[in-house]
């Protein structure tokens, strides 16, 4: 199973040009999309899931055309948006059995089946009788999951999945999506680094609508190593440094601060040699300072 994105473009009515020219290919496994709010992930997301069209491009799920047959790939669609909606009113076995329906599960025993088995698998089947509304915001989140994963879905969206949970919470909803790329292609979509380098294998940084690098995370990070440089200066110093010097990150420990620079060479002697990491790397890149598109594959020909 592969999806493939080829020369994928959107413009919103007001002017604003969500995606411009994205190209991934996508195989089975967990697969990180890392960007700043603002950067084009949920236009991406919204369009894989069949939820908006585009001016141009092709999507591919296994070689069946997402554009043309969208019924058909929301049958084989598990999709976790960044706002999920429940009814607040009903048990979480009610709403998980009402999802199960609207995707075509018509046969009751095998739905109480599906349904009793999702719930095991996210951790909620002790409290599948209580409200929604009772649940806490990582037990929704989880609840989410259950219902993306309600068709058995080769394909797995998830969009800010951790924001606002707690450390149990978040290394819990980890450890479930790290089984569920054991079997799909699970697309992680965040602006938090350790999400992507906790999960993924495979990853890409977005930035403006474009696809900034795709490749492994260690690739990247490989890619800025001695590239990395940091000084101990005062805060009231920071804006002219940020004029003279191609500053990616800031770092306060103590009430002094930091700053990372990018470069082939140290600006000064006063600066060290950085450990460079995810997050180093995800700075430089979106920054502009760094150019790491050569890292990225080329998308197949003949779509």
């Amino acid at each position: 199973m592969q999806l493939i994105i080829k020369n994928l473009s959107k413009t919103y009515p007001n002017g604003v040009q969500a995606l411009k020219d994205v190209n991934l290919t996508i195989d089975k496994g967990m697969f990180g999309l890392l960007g700043q709010n603002g950067a084009g992930k949920s236009s991406l997301m919204r369009t894989l899931a069949t939820l908006q069209d585009v001016d141009q491009g092709k999507i591919f799920l296994g070689g069946a055309d997402v554009i043309k047959n969208p019924e058909k790939i929301r049958r084989t669609l598990g999709y976790l948006p960044q706002e999920f909606g429940v009814y607040d009113t009903v048990s979480a076995e009610e709403m998980l059995d009402y999802i199960a329906q609207i995707k075509g599960l018509v046969n009751k025993s095998e739905r109480k089946a599906r349904v009793a088995y999702l719930l095991n698998r996210v951790n909620l089947y002790n409290v599948r009788k209580k409200r929604l509304k009772t649940y806490s915001g990582g037990m929704k989140q989880r609840f989410g999951i259950a219902q993306a994963l309600i068709a058995d879905p080769e394909l797995i969206i998830v969009d800010e999945p951790t924001a606002g949970l707690d450390p149990e919470e978040r290394n819990r909803f980890y450890n479930i999506l790290s089984e569920l790329g054991e079997d799909a292609i699970v697309i992680l979509s965040t602006h938090i680094v350790e999400d992507v380098t906790s999960l993924c294998s495979d990853m890409a940084i977005i930035g403006s609508g474009r696809v900034l690098v795709h490749t492994q995370p260690a690739k990247i990070v490989n890619a800025v190593k001695g590239k990395i440089w940091t000084k101990e200066i005062d805060r009231k110093d920071l804006d002219m440094c940020k004029e003279k010097l191609p500053v990616i990150a800031t770092h306060i420990n103590q009430g002094r601060m930091r700053i990372h620079v990018f470069g082939n060479t140290a600006p000064d002697a006063a600066f060290e040699p950085g450990t460079a990491n995810m997050e180093d790397a995800y700075f430089a890149v979106i920054s502009g300072n760094a150019d790491l598109r050569e890292l990225s594959p080329v998308v197949p020909e003949g779509l």
